[in-house]
């Protein structure tokens, strides 16, 4: 997959942010656990950067942590993602930030679930922006619907691919 190009002018972007979306992803901070926008939320749809747009996360690797912030299995697109060497608060973590915004967007943990790979992509709601599966054409990020698919439809795209048409019977 190829990263999803959308230019930003990161100022702008910048100066339309709250308080607490500035503090996270301008000054690397962490808002509460079990207190913010999406660590519960179960809607389908795209995780993108609060300030640049980029894809990060699909809700369909959304899972429940427990720890109170979304956690993820995957980014949507590695591309997006880099992983920085956090040595703060006297511990060693894998600090986790969006490529084209620089955002902060929160850390990355081994303890996901194992059949997925064990990875945990503990992210800060407020480095998001959540944009549900009914609006990804509209808002520009219609190349990630066939993500949410539903396995009949998938099985019915499959089929219809194989399917010969009238053109190729009528050859054989």
């Amino acid at each position: 997959m190829t990263i999803h190009q959308k230019t930003f002018d990161k100022a702008e972007a910048v100066s339309k942010l709250t308080p607490n979306q500035y503090k996270v992803t301008q000054e690397d901070a962490t808002e509460p656990a079990f207190r913010n926008q999406y660590w519960d939320n179960h809607e389908q749809g795209l995780y993108v950067d609060i300030v640049s747009g980029e894809p990060l996360f699909a809700s369909i690797d959304k899972f429940e942590s427990g720890s109170g912030w979304p956690s993820f299995t995957v980014p949507v697109d590695p591309a997006n993602i880099v992983e920085k060497t956090d040595r703060a608060w006297g511990m060693t973590r894998t600090e986790v930030r969006s490529k084209q915004g620089d955002s902060h967007l929160g850390h990355l943990f081994d303890d996901g679930p194992r059949d997925k790979g064990g990875l945990r992509y503990c992210i800060n709601s407020a480095a998001m922006r959540f944009v549900p599966v009914t609006e990804l054409e509209s808002a520009g990020y219609g190349e990630f619907t066939h993500l949410f698919a539903t396995d009949a439809q998938k099985a019915a795209t499959e089929q219809a691919d194989t399917t010969p048409t009238d053109t190729e019977k009528a050859a054989h």
